[in-house]
């Protein structure tokens, strides 16, 4: 973790401020979040998540991604980690559920930037942390590390296999990949009147209650976080 601004930086970064194992709190906690942020937008993601066997409780081959021979610890699966990251297979089960449970990131067709069923808004937008739509020039802003994203649960293309027009709630997704802690506006009415957290990787821990927010209200993403929030209807 030496060296001079921009490598200190740099070291933060990609090794969450420490090479290799640590017994630091506040790294291993960013490690750990990390992890729950690379699954959460696997996840939520379109297409089919394709996941390494093990990532689900921490397992790693050491940065080696050429193991197919290595008959050793590199690529030997350690069944143990299932216990010793019993927090992050739990909220990797919860999260495939609520993936499982929500057609609306699961489409199998392309998105198409505009309303299809007359719902007043289109199937997906892209936002600022300010609530409002991004525009070319925000595309190309180098230094813009928090986006988010709206997805329509009234505005899938697919039938179920029935035939049968498929409809799910509403989602924002609202990423924070800046090292520290951003509030997001939320946007106006038109996409929803109030929405309600589902997952905040922050505090990936199961609620009796999610909190609420109404739009225009800001919702603080902590550094390097993912908060889903599902429109109330």
């Amino acid at each position: 973790g030496e060296g001079n601004a921009d490598g200190e930086s740099h070291n933060r970064s990609w090794n969450c401020g420490w090479e290799g194992e640590t017994d630091d709190p506040e790294v291993r906690n960013l490690r750990e979040r990390q992890k729950r942020n690379f699954l959460t937008t696997l996840a939520l993601s379109q297409g089919v998540p394709m996941i390494l066997g093990g990532d689900e409780m921490g397992r790693t081959q050491m940065g080696n991604n050429n193991a197919y021979c290595q008959d050793n610890e590199i690529s030997w699966v350690d069944w143990a980690l299932r216990d010793e990251n019993i927090a992050l297979l739990g909220f990797t089960r919860r999260l495939m559920d609520f993936r499982r449970r929500h057609p609306v990131f699961r489409r199998r067709r392309f998105f198409r930037g505009r309303e299809i069923y007359g719902s007043g808004t289109r199937d997906i937008a892209w936002l600022t942390p300010a609530g409002t739509e991004m525009t070319h020039d925000e595309w190309n802003t180098g230094y813009a590390r928090s986006i988010g994203v709206f997805l329509n649960g009234d505005e899938i293309p697919d039938p179920d296999p029935e035939g049968r027009r498929i409809t799910d709630d509403s989602f924002l997704l609202l990423f924070n990949a800046h090292d520290a802690a951003i509030d997001f506006t939320l946007p106006d009415e038109e996409w929803g009147r109030v929405w309600v957290e589902s997952i905040d990787t922050n505090d990936p821990a199961p609620r009796d209650a999610s909190p609420e927010y109404k739009a225009g209200a800001q919702v603080r993403v902590e550094t390097r976080s993912i908060v889903v929030l599902r429109r109330d209807r």
